[in-house]
C-alpha cells in the first residue's frame, strides 16, 4: 500500500519507517531483512500459497459485507515483462521464457495479461489468474468462474450475473453462468442480444445494456493496482 516497487526498496524502508518495522515485527535496534532474506521469503511463499491468502482476505471481507448475491465482470489487463524479446524467438522473453508477445492496446508487446474477476459494487477482485498475453481470454473464463464461485461459496454467496466484454463472448463461455451479460460480436446471429459498436454504444435490451456497463469497475480495480500498488511496474519473471 505505500507503493514499495522494488525489494531493495523495501529493504530500505525496513530501517526507516517505523509502522513498517511493527508490521514485520522488527525490535528497535535490530537491523530491517536483507534483500536475500525476503526474495528467499518470497519463494517459499509461492504462488499457490499467496493465492490462498488473497482469497481468505476476499472471503473475509465478504463476510463482514454479509451480501448473498454479487455479480462478477470479467476482464484481462496487459502486464508488461521484465525481459527482452529472445534474439532466436522473437514471439517469447529471453530472461524470462514463460513471457509471450500479445496485444497490449492497439499494439503488441512482451507480457503477460493479469485475468481479473471484479465485483463491480465494491470494486473488489475476487478470483485472480496470471497467463502469457498471447492466450485467449476464452480459454481462462472457466477456471476463473470456477475461482470465483468457490470463493462467494465459501463467504456464504452467490454469483449472479457473469459480466464481460465481447471478447468473451461464445456459448461456452455463457454456459457457465445461467444469467449472463456479454456482447455478441458482429458475426455471431441472435435476436434480441445485446451488441456493442465500436464507439462502445450499446444496442440491445435495456436491461441487459443497464449491467453491461457496469464492467468499466473492472478497469477501476485495475487502475488502483497499477496507479497505487505498483503493478504498472512488474520486477517479477515468470
Amino acid at each position: 500500500m505505500k507503493g514499495i516497487r522494488s525489494l531493495r526498496e523495501l529493504t530500505r524502508i525496513l530501517d526507516v519507517d517505523r509502522r513498517v518495522r511493527r508490521l514485520c515485527l522488527i525490535k528497535q535496534g535490530e537491523r530491517g531483512y536483507t534483500r536475500s532474506v525476503i526474495s528467499r521469503f518470497t519463494r517459499r511463499v509461492g504462488a499457490e500459497r499467496l493465492q490462498l491468502i488473497i482469497e481468505e482476505k476476499v472471503v473475509l471481507l465478504l463476510r463482514r459485507a454479509r451480501v448473498e448475491e454479487v455479480d462478477a465482470v470479467l476482464d484481462p489487463s496487459f502486464i508488461k515483462a521484465w525481459s527482452i524479446r529472445h534474439p532466436d524467438d522473437g514471439r517469447a522473453g529471453f530472461s524470462d521464457a514463460d513471457a509471450k508477445v500479445g496485444r497490449n492496446g492497439r499494439g503488441y508487446d512482451l507480457g503477460y495479461k493479469l485475468h481479473l474477476s471484479v465485483d463491480p459494487k465494491r470494486i473488489l477482485p475476487l478470483a485472480i489468474l496470471v497467463a502469457p498475453a498471447n492466450d485467449n481470454e476464452k480459454r481462462h473464463a472457466p477456471t476463473l468462474v470456477e475461482r470465483t464461485k468457490m470463493v462467494l461459496g465459501r463467504a456464504g454467496a452467490r454469483l449472479g450475473r457473469l459480466i464481460g466484454d465481447s471478447q468473451f463472448s461464445s456459448e461456452r463461455v455463457r454456459s457457465l453462468v445461467e444469467d449472463s451479460v456479454i456482447p455478441y460480436t458482429s458475426n455471431q446471429r441472435g435476436e434480441g442480444v445485446l451488441r456493442v459498436d465500436r464507439r462502445f454504444r450499446t444496442h440491445g435490451p435495456e436491461e441487459l445494456a443497464r449491467e453491461y456497463h457496469k464492467r468499466p469497475m473492472a478497469e477501476s480495480a485495475f487502475s488502483f493496482l497499477k496507479t497505487q500498488f505498483g503493478l504498472a511496474v512488474n520486477r517479477v519473471r515468470g
